[in-house]
């Protein structure tokens, strides 16, 4: 009986392994939508490459950093005895927390878009994957340096991220942050006075609706799945993730104005927020976090590009660096017994668990971008942003000319 236990829970982190792994399609395709035509390939060409890497980096060094085991190097045995115990269910693991590692620089790929050189990406890329990512992450879901337990016995609760909304969310998007600054602006947004010059229109909305719904579906995975046991599924953590949904799609509908690129976000912004508190909210709980989240999303995606002059193509800092945020703090509140929840929370533990992530994720994406700046510079040339990435990079069109 204990066999077949485990070969279950072997097959339940496979799928979620596979349903997250698919998000990436999504990753991909809402990029290509949104850039200029000039971009696409460039656009899905990343996404694959860095998943390439990010595996590399995660297998050999990432897994370790977070977890103390280095697969890659096989110490001690630990590859030879994840091959032949329990179903292989270390395996899997280490698949499903890659899919989730790699998801990191796909963020980070959004907000760069249009400007980057493709081999000093993928170089932060493997430092991002490899060192600043699963530090946080084994801070935080493995115990790492005892700062959970610090938290628990000031404050009566660990900081608690069930699915990765400060883990995977708002360290890409603060990370995705720190890129943006290091590369700068595209050619051109913005004049000398720091007005937007050069408004760019979505290339493809229904490549860029195709994304979100891929992402959307794989999100299912993403949440639920993050139990990585069969025995510990819950029916609440799938429909809190719906209701957190649907409260972004509806905040953004109305905020945005009925903008189809906000639209087909808001989802994501929802989702983004509720990974959290998913296994904890109340469904009505996960509703209101949802339609905070569209609202955060809308305006701090004008406010970004407008005010603070920050080229962020795809909202990936807003998306998921202030919505993955407010994602942790709101766990402090809809999580508890009082508004609903199923208590065992802190607020100040969510408030220093999601400030440390801040921390980590800038301070070490802004130092990994600047390093990898100094030995070959990421930003393309001002000639090659006009030609554009996919014939300067890659001497190749999404379409051929009408004419051929």
């Amino acid at each position: 009986m204990e066999e077949l236990t485990t070969s279950i829970d072997v097959l339940f982190v496979l799928l979620g392994a596979i349903l997250v792994l698919f998000m990436h399609a999504g990753f991909a395709f809402l990029e290509v939508g949104t850039v200029q035509h000039k971009n696409q390939v460039n656009a899905l060409v990343k996404i694959m490459t860095d998943l390439g890497v990010s595996t590399i980096a995660y297998f050999f060094v990432g897994y370790g950093v977070a977890y103390g085991v280095f697969l890659g190097f096989n110490v001690d045995g630990q590859l030879t005895n994840a091959m032949t115990e329990k179903s292989g269910f270390e395996l899997v693991k280490f698949f499903f927390l890659m899919t989730f590692a790699a998801a990191i620089p796909a963020i980070v790929s959004g907000g760069v878009a249009e400007r980057a050189k493709l081999y000093p990406l993928l170089a932060a890329t493997f430092l991002i994957v490899a060192f600043i990512y699963p530090l946080f992450e084994g801070i935080t879901w493995n115990g790492n340096f005892g700062f959970q337990a610090w938290l628990e016995t000031t404050f009566g609760a660990p900081f608690h991220d069930f699915a990765g909304s400060v883990v995977v969310h708002a360290v890409g998007g603060w990370i995705a942050l720190a890129a943006i600054l290091v590369i700068g602006a595209r050619h051109h947004r913005y004049n000398e006075k720091g007005e937007i010059t050069h408004n760019y229109h979505p290339s493809s909305i229904p490549f860029l609706a195709l994304g979100a719904w891929i992402l959307t579906v794989g999100w299912f995975g993403f949440n639920v799945m993050s139990a990585q046991a069969i025995g510990g599924i819950q029916g609440l953590v799938a429909m809190n993730s719906l209701m957190a949904m649907v409260g972004g799609i509806l905040a953004a509908t109305v905020v945005g104005d009925k903008d189809p690129g906000f639209i087909h976000n808001g989802p994501l912004a929802g989702l983004v927020a509720i990974c959290a508190g998913s296994d904890l909210v109340n469904p009505l709980g996960a509703l209101v976090i949802g339609l905070i989240a569209g609202f955060i999303f809308v305006k701090a995606f004008v406010w970004t590009q407008r005010t603070l002059k920050v080229d962020d193509v795809l909202g990936v800092w807003p998306l998921h660096g202030l919505c993955g945020i407010w994602g942790g703090l709101a766990v402090g509140i809809f999580g508890s017994t009082t508004l609903g929840g199923l208590g065992g929370v802190s607020m100040m533990s969510q408030l220093i668990g999601s400030l440390l992530g801040i921390f980590v994720a800038f301070v070490g994406g802004y130092l990994v971008y600047q390093l990898v700046n100094k030995v070959s510079a990421i930003r393309m040339s001002n000639e090659d942003q006009y030609l554009g990435a996919d014939l300067a990079i890659h001497k190749v069109r999404a379409n051929p000319p009408l004419e051929e």
